[in-house]
């Protein structure tokens, strides 16, 4: 994906096709379960998923980044989001993409109430 685009808020909005029985705000709202283990909060609040592609036969692809590109912790957020989307769709792909750059902009509202009442100051 080259270009992400933002809501007027701010955050950027998850783009995504639907090709299979699934639906991207379905897989989305699975997704919520994914906690980023440095932060607490989810990847979708986080502002991490830029794209959600779902083909027909139910293969989801992600595209999803990470706060820092060298973040030891992609397997643990892989599996997490492996085990929250099981049973939803056949197989999810995570395509790691670091364009455009993760930012404190990408978080949304709810993101930043969960972070505020963590003691962050967002």
């Amino acid at each position: 994906m080259s270009d992400t685009p933002e809501t007027p808020e701010g955050p950027v909005a998850i783009v995504g096709t639907t090709a299979g029985t699934v639906s991207v705000e379905d897989l989305t709202e699975a997704l919520m379960d994914v906690v980023d283990p440095e932060l607490g909060i989810d990847v979708v609040n986080l502002g991490l998923i830029y794209g959600i592609h779902i083909d027909e036969d139910d293969t989801a692809t992600v595209d999803m980044t990470l706060t820092s590109a060298a973040c030891p912790l992609t397997d643990v957020i892989e599996d997490q989001a492996k085990s929250a989307t099981d049973g939803l769709v056949k197989d999810l792909r995570i395509n790691w993409v670091w364009m455009p750059p993760w930012g404190p902009d990408k978080i949304t509202d709810d993101g930043r109430e969960q972070l505020r009442a963590l003691g962050f100051n967002v």
